[in-house]
């Protein structure tokens, strides 16, 4: 298995560690009973379960300003760039609905077909590349590419604006969407997609709709464009020391800006929709970007196999397999009937099933495209 460049290893890492926290979330939530529910433990796990979903959005994001860079080198046409991104993020999300209908299947008989409407984290990666598809190619159209360096950097550079206002405008139309401003003219269908009311009549701080969502992968596609960017390359290693300093300055100043007690918002909510909320964690995912840099350049997460990066590579499908044997009709344990112990008992035989599961799909893949790479030679 090649392993890939520290620069880039890094974001494979990450949403291993997403997954692994995940992991950890989903299966002490799925499982710890009685009083270990009400246990500091139970409390810590769940604020870590904070940070999968902005961390698969955020490098979603990141990934996009990868592609869409190399598409610019290449010459490719804005529209040919938007049909490429927008149709991948379309495909991501028909499997967000394929995942729900496959739930709802599996659990018929007491599943309401409400659920069918979800909106869960593979819908919101699908509906934030499609966004970010659009906004690209809108950035793109009205500056034009052209082949020359300067004028890809400076494309760089309005991509980048474009995409920290998109980001910054979520962030900030958050409260109002989900309180004074609810669009309740829409069907639940569609407005939960906006502020995640589903068919509750408030929305639902445990669904991932657009608002704030989706502002985690605009966050991520300037920072993507930032990281690939000529002076990012030159400053190497000390372009991530940045992005940390500046992920400090966010935690810090929202932190700051949240004690001021000023009113800007009808109704506030810290903890569910405030932009200083927003700011925080994206201020710590710039954190975790230094730590993963660091940790695969010069750490133990290249020495030899990775299981964090071999699950970054099969994010999909361990997120997909592993919900049915948590919290569906498939559960290895019994819900909310677990101590501690045999909570964390599960969750290890989690952990390890999907990274055999993810070891077979990477191998099984290896060998089909070697079988048709031999069959192209045998042709020639």
């Amino acid at each position: 298995m090649a392993v890939p460049s520290s620069r880039l290893a890094y974001i494979d890492w990450l949403r291993g560690l997403a997954c692994l926290l995940m992991f950890q979330t989903h299966c002490y939530d799925a499982w710890l009973g009685g009083a270990a529910r009400l246990s500091t433990f139970f409390v810590w796990s769940q604020l870590g379960g904070t940070f999968p979903a902005p961390l698969f959005l955020f490098l979603a994001g990141t990934s996009f300003a990868i592609v869409i860079d190399k598409l610019l080198q290449k010459g490719v046409a804005p529209g040919e760039i938007a049909k490429k991104t927008i149709v991948r993020g379309a495909e991501i999300f028909v499997l967000g609905l394929l995942f729900r209908l496959q739930e709802y299947l599996i659990a018929m008989g007491w599943a309401p077909w409400s659920d069918l409407f979800r909106v869960d984290i593979l819908n919101t990666i699908g509906v934030s590349l499609m966004l970010m598809g659009a906004l690209c190619w809108m950035v793109l159209a009205l500056t034009g590419t052209a082949s020359v360096g300067q004028s890809v950097t400076n494309t760089r550079k309005k991509l980048v604006s474009a995409a920290v206002v998109v980001a910054a405008a979520i962030s900030a139309l958050t409260p109002l969407l989900w309180t004074t401003w609810q669009p309740r003219f829409l069907p639940w269908e569609i407005e939960t997609y906006v502020n995640g009311v589903h068919n509750f009549g408030v929305p639902q701080a445990g669904l991932f709709p657009i608002f704030p969502w989706t502002g985690f992968a605009f966050a991520g596609l300037a920072f993507g464009f930032l990281l690939i960017s000529d002076s990012a390359r030159k400053l190497g290693a000390y372009a991530f020391l940045l992005a940390a300093v500046a992920g400090l300055v966010l935690i810090y100043g929202a932190k700051f800006v949240d004690t001021l007690g000023w009113k800007i918002y009808p109704v506030y909510d810290f903890w569910t929709t405030s932009p200083s909320f927003f700011a925080i964690r994206l201020g710590m995912l710039l954190l975790l970007v230094l730590m993963a840099y660091a940790w695969c350049r010069w750490g133990l997460g290249q020495w030899g196999f990775s299981p964090m990066i071999q699950l970054g590579n099969t994010s999909l499908l361990v997120y997909w397999v592993h919900i049915e044997f948590v919290y569906g009709k498939f559960s290895i344990l019994r819900p909310r009937s677990q101590t501690i112990a045999g909570a964390t008992r599960g969750l290890i035989t989690i952990f390890l099933a999907m990274l055999v599961l993810s070891i077979a799909r990477t191998k099984w893949l290896g060998s089909v495209r070697d079988l048709f790479s031999r069959r192209k030679v045998s042709h020639a």
